[in-house]
């Protein structure tokens, strides 16, 4: 019995962890700031070069700004807090904070604003 018990737990340390919603928008945002509307926004290549998000809904080209965008448009200085709070939320999804992952996320997308 107890042979079994640490089988089944072994087994269990040796699978790979499970994608929680919130990894996912981590890592939807991550591609976002290593995108090449990222770069263009922040003058910075990211490490092994520009990726595409690869979104079927993504635009040909980023739609025209209105005073009324001001909040939503992309700074460098933006897009560097995004990087760091999304770092932030891949910690707090790994040690189980679902919610604090979730709102600390919410807050990365504020910060990077509409990447083009």
């Amino acid at each position: 019995m107890i042979r079994f018990a640490l089988a089944a737990l072994a087994l269990a340390a040796a699978t790979p962890a499970l994608a929680t919603p919130c990894s996912d928008e981590v890592d939807t945002l991550q591609r976002r700031l290593d995108s090449a509307g990222a770069a263009s926004v922040t003058g910075a290549t990211p490490p092994g070069g520009p990726t595409s998000s690869n979104s079927p809904k993504a635009l040909d080209k980023p739609p025209a700004l209105t005073k009324s965008d001001a909040d939503v448009k992309p700074t460098a200085s933006g897009v560097e807090e995004a990087k760091k709070l999304v770092a932030q939320a891949r910690q707090q999804d790994k040690s189980g904070d679902a919610q604090g992952c979730r709102d600390t996320i919410m807050k990365a997308k504020e910060k990077a604003g509409a990447l083009p």
